[in-house]
């Protein structure tokens, strides 16, 4: 099967898909002795080397996960200090799977594996995280009630979500889409501010009790059960009327991690330059 060049060294660990194209358009990528274009396409078959070094194939699925401490951000950026590629430290290279912001903590996953990424992530296949929020002002049952039946908010409004009180100063909640600080908008909408936000849950695959900046291999079973639960998700946009901002946030994301398509790099760029 023939896969992009860059997507190749990308899943080999060497580097992210945006650095794949600055190796190959600098010429230091080659396939089968030659000269790689970019663009280009290859098969495990052929020998691709990065300078001398020839690279392989990395079969083996990583999928970890993560308790993500506060003040960690999810960013490959090195010139971030705090970035959670250099915090964890990880032998072989391995990216996050959805965000969080520096100010939460909890459950993130993390794989070389870039496939399930979009299929776990897309806001269009609707897959549950789950939330434990402690705010500053004690939970009414007026304040779930609102925040469950949708919250205007980056021009958009939420989509319904179950919420339910857990402590005087705490509730639960279940997203099935991730806009750019979701929680912390909807709690601010109706005057509530977020003092501690921890992810415990994406789809079956809990944080459990993972002391932060621990993580652990997802077990063969909750990877045969998150397999079985993507099966039928989509790799491609699925719109539904209120999913375009988060679309927008999942295109940042792919952008910092080098993995947007060429026709979303050139549109972002378009939109970068009307602000």
């Amino acid at each position: 099967m023939e896969i992009r060049l860059n997507k190749f060294l990308s899943e080999a660990g060497v580097c992210s898909r945006r650095e794949a194209d600055r190796l190959i358009e600098s010429g230091q990528v080659t396939v089968d002795g030659k000269r790689a274009e970019t663009g280009m396409k290859v098969t495990e078959s052929q020998m691709v080397c990065v300078g001398e070094k020839q690279v392989k194939p990395q079969n083996e699925m990583v999928l970890l996960a993560v308790n993500k401490p506060v003040g960690i951000v999810c960013t490959e950026e090195k010139r971030e200090k705090h970035n959670i590629i250099d915090f964890l430290h990880y032998p072989t290279r391995i990216t996050y799977i959805g965000r969080l912001d520096k100010d939460s903590e909890g459950l993130l996953l993390m794989t070389n594996q870039g496939d399930i990424i979009n299929k776990m992530m897309r806001a269009g296949n609707e897959h549950e995280k789950e939330y434990l929020v402690t705010v500053n002002k004690p939970v009414t049952g007026e304040f779930l009630e609102k925040m469950a039946n949708g919250v205007p908010i980056l021009d958009t409004v939420t989509r319904t979500c179950k919420v339910e009180k857990v402590g005087k100063f705490r509730f639960r909640i279940i997203l099935t889409q991730g806009l750019n600080r979701q929680i912390r908008r909807m709690c601010e909408y109706f005057g509530y501010k977020v003092t501690r936000l921890v992810r415990i849950r994406v789809m079956n695959i809990k944080l459990g009790d993972l002391k932060p900046g621990e993580y652990r291999k997802v077990t063969e079973e909750e990877i045969r059960e998150l397999y079985e639960l993507i099966k039928d998700s989509s790799n491609e946009t699925r719109f539904r009327p209120d999913d375009r901002v988060a679309e927008d946030e999942a295109k940042r994301g792919r952008a910092d991690r080098g993995m947007m398509k060429p026709g979303e790099a050139r549109q972002s760029r378009m939109e970068k330059g009307k602000g």
